[in-house]
């Protein structure tokens, strides 16, 4: 016999239906508004970047909060305005004082000349006569200087507002060289410093080259050695020879003759000498020969 019971069944969501109306359970053939518990169509909200600011009311989107600057920003940016401002004002003044014709250079105070007198180094120098104190150099001061040869180094020192201080330090002549009728002065470099006619008149040793001229290499060998020798030594000296670089000899005035030898340790050997010289003569024992070749042990005969 044939069944009578009818299948149930759950109808699906109709085709375009949202998930709204498939979970509402009303009948899809109902009328609008059925199964409905509001009563009203359920409101899809959509939302993209290009409608977010439009969205917004004017006057609210001007209604941003602003937020304080942090304490250390505000301080670094204090800070480098501040410098930046000293910078520019520092620059300015170094500008106008190096520049200013208030600094510029109207007296020129020489100390230190003995050979050179302090006119001589001021018109040198006279190039410099108003230029600003602060554009003068050492190195400007020294080219002027250098056909100056008795110079041998010079410093500065600037006194606002126009006074330009200048020490000289001189070569030093330590002998005389025999040049035709005359003499020359010469320094422990060989830098001829002066002339005269008369080398008695100059309390210093006359190098002797002997019958012929001395070479280069004996000519500093004596020099260095003089060079060495405390000022009255050197005054009582007649005249300095050499027949190598190892065998330098001096002569006092009273013809007491000096063994040197060579160059080396000639600041013990001048310290020893000056003290044999002191020492009190013995007329029974006059020394003749001084010699200090050896500087630790002495000899006198």
């Amino acid at each position: 016999m044939p069944s009578t019971r009818r299948p149930s069944y759950k109808a699906g969501p109709r085709r375009g239906a949202t998930p709204a109306d498939a979970g509402s359970g009303a009948d899809p053939g109902a009328g609008p508004g059925a199964g409905r518990s509001t009563g009203q169509r359920p409101e899809v909200i959509s939302a993209s970047k290009a409608d977010s600011g439009a969205s917004i009311p004017a006057r609210e989107r001007g209604n941003v909060l602003s937020f304080p600057e942090p304490k250390a920003k505000r301080r670094k940016r204090i800070l480098l305005g501040t410098i930046g401002v000293l910078a520019a004002l520092v620059a300015g003044i170094v500008a106008a004082a190096v520049y200013s014709p208030v600094l510029a250079l109207r007296t020129i105070s020489v100390e230190g000349t003995k050979m050179l007198t302090a006119d001589q180094v001021q018109a040198a120098l006279a190039p410099l006569q108003g230029k600003p104190l602060p554009q003068i150099s050492e190195e400007d001061v020294a080219a002027l200087l250098q056909p100056l040869v008795q110079v041998k180094d010079v410093s500065t020192q600037a006194r606002p507002p126009s006074v330009l201080q200048i020490h000289v330090t001189e070569r030093v002549p330590v002998a005389l060289v025999k040049q035709g009728a005359g003499f020359g002065l010469v320094d422990v470099d060989g830098v001829q410093l002066g002339t005269t006619a008369d080398a008695a008149s100059v309390p210093l040793p006359v190098i002797n080259g002997g019958d012929g001229a001395l070479s280069k290499d004996l000519f500093q060998a004596i020099t260095a050695v003089l060079g060495a020798l405390p000022a009255d030594v050197l005054a009582r000296l007649s005249d300095a020879s050499a027949k190598s670089a190892d065998a330098v000899e001096l002569k006092l005035v009273d013809g007491q003759m000096i063994v040197w030898g060579n160059a080396g340790e000639k600041e013990l050997k001048a310290k020893v000498l000056a003290a044999l010289l002191k020492a009190p003569a013995d007329p029974k024992n006059p020394v003749r020969v001084y010699d200090v070749s050896v500087p630790r042990h002495p000899v006198t005969r």
